[in-house]
């Protein structure tokens, strides 16, 4: 991240108080699109809350924080005010645990919405608000972190449990959009390529779908297996046995309704190749789903199995620990996140979910400018004649994405303040779980709806 925050945001960074300070910029800095450097320094903003949440969520930092001078030991019923109104010290259980990860993010997702609605309707750079998106960087973070300061001083009361059933609905509305995504892209990748196929008849277009289609399956029958033999290694592994089975089960019933002569007659290109990307999608939730689980003893030590050992011959620690390699399963996952966010306000993604037949946007990596023709600006603009990207809908989908990291290092419904949970909770597990059969579900609505409202033109 430092390294692209070097390569593109640092003329950026010379614009904070607006784009004539672009010409400062050292002339040894490479050129970029203002839409990719913007969006970067958006997910920095993504990337630096991130960061300060799992901070406050570290262990020990409560204990840290008494020896400052001017934090003690509250009741944990006082909030900051009171505290800055009493005796001029701050209670540190205000500014760790859970409830300050809640105010951190509910300042950030704030900031974001409210960037959606002022970039509502922008066509091109050259709208009045494109300074409002693509600059004033300084002045964008300050407020940030006036927002998440100020956001200390709102009183205890009910608000971690209101806005924790806002942080549930805007992170279940972030996976749910993720899961349509996926659903579309297995329907365009098949379509896309028995088009080909009709349209070419080449035999090399028909082995490709089969080659995928069998690869996805066999992926997907290896997968189980592995569960079994490693996620259902005692008697007490009971829900896993039920997770693994239920959802073998259904991912059977969805590939079989995906052929059924009905389907075929309303989606002629429906076919195993989308059934077989779900099940393998399917599959991997429901990993992670088991990963998640609290029950150490139905989840192998990778380290014995490694080694040659069964994954029962090395004894767990009921305790969960924060080691390296929950760092590194955090850090993959908000790459993942950030991704995701960032490639759901693409031009194509955009225009699925909005079910847009108008689409003004043109595509990210064409130009309206040379950036080698010796204007001096390393960050030049290519988003005079459209924009390359939705701003409204990428600021939505980082508002809630900041949600999702919100409820998921906090355990969703069981909120807690230990960050050493987070790959060890409960809720995380239905949360998976859940998300896999409503994929699954909005699959099949995609095969049956054309049956059931036959009056309505799917395309």
């Amino acid at each position: 991240m430092g390294a692209v925050l070097g390569i593109c945001t640092a003329a950026q960074l010379a614009c904070c108080c607006g784009s004539a300070a672009c010409s400062l910029c050292c002339a040894a800095c490479p050129s970029c699109k203002n839409s990719t450097s913007s969006r970067i320094m958006y997910a920095i903003m993504m990337l630096l809350g991130t960061i300060v949440a799992c901070v406050m969520l570290s262990p020990g930092l409560q204990s840290s924080l008494q020896k400052v001078p001017f934090c003690e030991k509250g009741e944990g019923d006082t909030s900051l005010i009171d505290a800055v109104t009493k005796d001029v010290k701050l209670d540190c259980t205000e500014v760790v645990g859970y409830l300050a990860v809640y105010r951190l993010c509910f300042a950030m997702s704030l900031f974001f919405f409210v960037m959606a609605l002022l970039t509502i309707g922008v066509k091109s750079s050259k709208d009045p608000r494109a300074s409002i998106q693509n600059g004033f960087w300084g002045l964008k973070y300050l407020i940030l972190i006036a927002a998440i300061i100020g956001a200390f001083f709102i009183p205890r009361g009910q608000f971690g449990q209101v806005w924790m059933y806002f942080g549930m609905v805007g992170g279940f509305l972030f996976i749910l959009i993720q899961l349509v995504l996926i659903i579309d892209f297995a329907h365009t990748w098949a379509e896309s390529w028995v088009e080909k196929y009709e349209e070419s008849e080449s035999k090399v277009w028909y082995c490709a779908l089969l080659f995928f289609t069998f690869i996805q399956y066999a992926l997907a029958i290896t997968a189980v297996v592995l569960f079994y033999v490693y996620y259902t290694t005692t008697n007490d592994c009971s829900l896993h046995k039920f997770f693994i089975s239920f959802n073998l089960i259904l991912c059977v019933i969805i590939s079989v309704i995906s052929i059924l002569p009905k389907v075929q007659e309303y989606q002629p290109r429906s076919g195993l190749l989308q059934a077989s990307v779900i099940t393998l999608y399917t599959m991997y939730l429901t990993w992670s789903a088991m990963t998640n689980a609290p029950d150490h003893q139905c989840k192998p030590d990778w380290g014995s199995v490694i080694n040659g050992n069964g994954p029962t011959d090395t004894p767990h620690s009921d305790e969960p620990a924060f080691d390296g390699e929950s760092i590194a399963s955090l850090v993959i996952w908000f790459c993942c996140v950030l991704y995701s966010s960032m490639r759901t306000a693409s031009n194509s993604q955009a225009s699925r979910l909005t079910m847009s037949d108008k689409v003004l946007l043109k595509d990210d990596s064409s130009a309206s400018g040379d950036p080698e023709a010796g204007d001096g600006h390393h960050v030049w603009d290519n988003e005079e004649d459209n924009v390359a990207y939705s701003w409204s809908f990428f600021h939505t989908m980082f508002g809630l994405a900041t949600l999702y990291v919100m409820m998921t290092l906090t355990n969703w419904f069981t909120p807690n303040s230990d960050l050493t949970t987070l790959s060890s909770n409960l809720a995380a597990v239905w949360v998976k779980i859940v998300s896999s059969w409503i994929c699954l579900s909005l699959y099949v609505w995609t095969l049956v709806a054309p049956i059931i409202l036959s009056d309505r033109v799917f395309n």
